[in-house]
C-alpha cells in the first residue's frame, strides 16, 4: 500500500505539471497518461486496503492488482528514461524502489483468492493501454529528436543607393528578412549584420598558380573567404559596419517572418571597391528549451566580468556576453537534469562579426567540450540561420565624385 501510495505522489506530481506545463503536445498527453496512471494506482491503494481488511468490493483485488501492474510499468518506465537522460541519482534510485515494490506487490496480490471478472477484457484493456503508453512514450523520445532538423531562412536586399546632398558621403539600404517556414517557433538567441569593405585590383597578367595557392593560405587567417581569380586581386576585407538586427530572446512564431532596414554609410572616395553584406542569427525551437529573460553579462575584455578562458582566448575578437537560465521542456526532465544555463557571444574584429550560443551545465562554462556542445545543440534544437556574402560593387557610385 505504501508503494502504490508513494507512486501515486511521484506521478501525480509528474503528470500535473507535464500536463499544464509541458511546451509539446505529446508532453500534454504524457501528463494525462500519467495522471491516469497516479489515479489507478490511487484506486490500488484504497483497494488494497478493502481486499485485506474490509472485504465490502467483491473486485478490490482485481483493481489492486491493476493498480500494481500499472505501478510497476510506470516506474520501470520513467527509470530507464531518467536513467538515460537525467543526471539526478535520487530519482532513478527511488523509482527502482518503487518498482520493484510494486513487483512484488503484483506478486502478492495474485497469489490471494482474487476474483477477475471477464479476464480477456481486462488483458485486453492493460494491453491496449501499455501499448498506447509505449507509442507516446517513443514518439515524444524517438520520432521528436529525429524531426529537429527545421531551419529558418534569412534574405538580404540591396536598395539603390543614395547620395548625400553635400556628395561627399552616400548610403546603401539594406532589408534583412528571417522567414520561419517550419511548424515550430524559434528563439532568437542572438543575430548581427555586417558589412565588408573589399579592395579589387585587376592585375594586367593572368595569375600563376603559386599566387593562388598563396591566397589560399591566407584565408586560414580570416572569418571571411576571398574567391580565387586569375585577374582579380583580392584583398582581405575590412569591418565597415556591424550591428544586432533583432534582440537576444525575441521569438519567430511558426510560418511568421520578420523584417528589418539598416543603411551601410560610406564616403564617396572611398578605397573599397565593393561591399559583401552578411547576416546571421542564432536560434533555439521554443518547443524545446524554455528561457528566462536574457540578461547583459558584460565584455570579454574587463576582467571583472566572469568569462571563459576560452572566450578571453581568442585575441582577434572581443565579445558581448548575454546569459540567461534554461528550463527543460517537460516535468521530468525538469526535476531530474542538472541546472543549464545559456551564454550567447556576440563577438566582432576588424575582419568580421559573428554570434556563438553555448549551453552548459551551471558552473561549467570553463569546461565545456565539443562532444558535449553537439550533445546539446540536438538536444535543445539550436540551430544558426546565415546568409552572405551578398556583394555590390561600388565603381557605379565612386564614378559620380
Amino acid at each position: 500500500m505504501l508503494v502504490l501510495l508513494l507512486t501515486t505522489l511521484v506521478l501525480g506530481r509528474f503528470g500535473c505539471e507535464d500536463f499544464t506545463k509541458a511546451l509539446t503536445f505529446p508532453g500534454r498527453i504524457t501528463g494525462a497518461v500519467l495522471i491516469l496512471v497516479a489515479a489507478t494506482t490511487l484506486l490500488g491503494t484504497f483497494a488494497v486496503l478493502d481486499h485485506w481488511f474490509f472485504h465490502s468490493f467483491r473486485y478490490s483485488g482485481t483493481v489492486a492488482l491493476i493498480g500494481a501492474i500499472a505501478a510497476f510499468c510506470t516506474n520501470g518506465m520513467l527509470m530507464l528514461k531518467i536513467w538515460h537522460d537525467g543526471d539526478s541519482v535520487f530519482y532513478p534510485a527511488l523509482l527502482g524502489v518503487l518498482m520493484l515494490g510494486s513487483g512484488l506487490a503484483v506478486v502478492v496480490v495474485w497469489r490471494t483468492s482474487i476474483e477477475i471478472p471477464a479476464p480477456k477484457r481486462v488483458a485486453a484493456a492493460l494491453i491496449i493501454s501499455s501499448l498506447f503508453a509505449a507509442a507516446n512514450f517513443g514518439y515524444q523520445n524517438l520520432y521528436q529528436p529525429a524531426r529537429r532538423g527545421a531551419r529558418p531562412i534569412i534574405k538580404l536586399t540591396m536598395g539603390d543607393p543614395v547620395l548625400k546632398k553635400d556628395g561627399k558621403a552616400f548610403s546603401v539600404p539594406v532589408d534583412i528578412k528571417i522567414e520561419n517556414h517550419s511548424d515550430m517557433g524559434f528563439y532568437v538567441l542572438g543575430a548581427e549584420f555586417h558589412a565588408m569593405g573589399e579592395r579589387v585590383t585587376l592585375s594586367p597578367e593572368d595569375r600563376v598558380r603559386q599566387q593562388w595557392r598563396t591566397d589560399a593560405k591566407e584565408w586560414q587567417k580570416f572569418q571571411e573567404k576571398n574567391p580565387l581569380s586569375r585577374r582579380e586581386v583580392h584583398q582581405a576585407g575590412e569591418l565597415v559596419a556591424a550591428q544586432p538586427w533583432m534582440l537576444p530572446g525575441f521569438w519567430v512564431d511558426a510560418n511568421d517572418e520578420f523584417c528589418a532596414r539598416t543603411l551601410v554609410q560610406l564616403p564617396i572616395n572611398t578605397k573599397y571597391d565593393q561591399v559583401a553584406l552578411y547576416a546571421t542569427a542564432s536560434l533555439a525551437r521554443k518547443d524545446q528549451l524554455g528561457l528566462e529573460q536574457f540578461k547583459f553579462n558584460g565584455y570579454s575584455w574587463e576582467n571583472r566580468t566572469k568569462i571563459p578562458q576560452w572566450v578571453r582566448g581568442q585575441q582577434e575578437y572581443d565579445s558581448l556576453v548575454y546569459r540567461t537560465r534554461v528550463h527543460e521542456n517537460n516535468a521530468i526532465d525538469e526535476h531530474t537534469m542538472d541546472p543549464r544555463n545559456l551564454a550567447v557571444y556576440w563577438k566582432f574584429g576588424a575582419h568580421g562579426v559573428s554570434v556563438q550560443a553555448s549551453i552548459t551545465r551551471n558552473g561549467q562554462e570553463e569546461r565545456q567540450s565539443g562532444v558535449e556542445g553537439e550533445k546539446f545543440a540536438s538536444r535543445y534544437g539550436l540551430v544558426d540561420a546565415m546568409t552572405g556574402p551578398i556583394e555590390r560593387t561600388l565603381w557605379d557610385i565612386k564614378g559620380k565624385q
